[in-house]
């Protein structure tokens, strides 16, 4: 028995990279899970697999009612993953872009959550995460979009948790660093010269490496247990400890300098 068995849960997102690492550490702690994604047809077993897009409001509703039934008619856990990067300065997106953006990794998150409430508010264990990033707190260099789009994740994350923590229901997000996704890899493919770009990336965050998606999903996992059931309102860093310290640069070594 694990702390998740009988519990059910929804994954956005969940096709592939932090979603479908979510999703599988979910269902190996017990819980049963849907998956929603634009694409799900290669979502493994025991997962659900159901198509649904986070800008459209009646395939949210109709997905998540599905997704619901395939359950049982139970929902305990909601993981808001799904989500789109950009890249450039404030001058280099246009109005589309944005609209996009924030559509799917802000007004996305809402579409979601008002469709899961009605199911979460009848479980005693509800709780909500939010995959947001750390670029909702950290100014990084042709993230402009990106993170206009994540500071609105976190800020609607606290509002959420104090809106539902009356009803029962935890609302936390989780705040990776730079992950080895799919869409990382596109953008390093994209780059001029992939290697340095890569070797940039690790090197800003202080373990030298990029975060995995299986460490996000342990985070997700971890706030959505009941064993965090005191947990509300918490942004949760998964960065590499990009957040928190400032190393020194290494002393030159002296023998080198020979």
């Amino acid at each position: 028995m694990s702390e998740l068995t009988g519990l059910r849960a929804i994954v956005t997102g969940g096709a592939s990279g932090i979603g479908l690492a979510t999703a599988q550490l979910l269902a190996s702690r017990g819980a049963e899970v849907a998956v929603l994604d634009l694409e799900p047809s290669g979502v493994p077993e025991p997962l659900t697999g159901l198509r649904a897009d986070v800008t459209d409001d009646t395939s949210i509703r109709e997905a998540v009612a599905a997704a619901v039934a395939a359950l049982g008619g139970h929902l305990d856990i909601l993981v808001n993953n799904a989500g789109i990067g950009a890249a450039g300065t404030v001058e280099d997106n246009p109005d589309e872009q944005w609209h996009r953006v924030l559509d799917v990794n802000v007004v996305g998150i809402a579409r979601v959550t008002r469709a899961a409430l009605p199911h979460l508010r009848a479980s005693r264990h509800a709780a909500i995460v939010n995959t947001c990033s750390i670029a909702a707190t950290a100014g990084l260099p042709l993230r402009a979009l990106y993170s206009a789009s994540k500071g609105a994740v976190l800020a609607l994350t606290l509002a959420m948790a104090a809106d539902h923590v009356g009803e029962g229901i935890r609302v936390n997000c989780v705040n990776p660093g730079t992950v080895d996704t799919p869409w990382v890899g596109r953008l390093l493919a994209a780059a001029a010269d992939a290697a340095a770009e890569r070797a940039a990336l690790e090197a800003r965050q202080p373990l030298g490496r990029l975060v995995s998606a299986d460490e996000v999903a342990a985070a997700i996992v971890y706030l959505a247990s009941p064993t965090s059931a005191s947990t509300t309102g918490t942004a949760l860093p998964v960065d590499g400890g990009m957040s928190g310290l400032r190393l020194r640069p290494a002393a030159p070594d002296p023998a080198e300098e020979r």
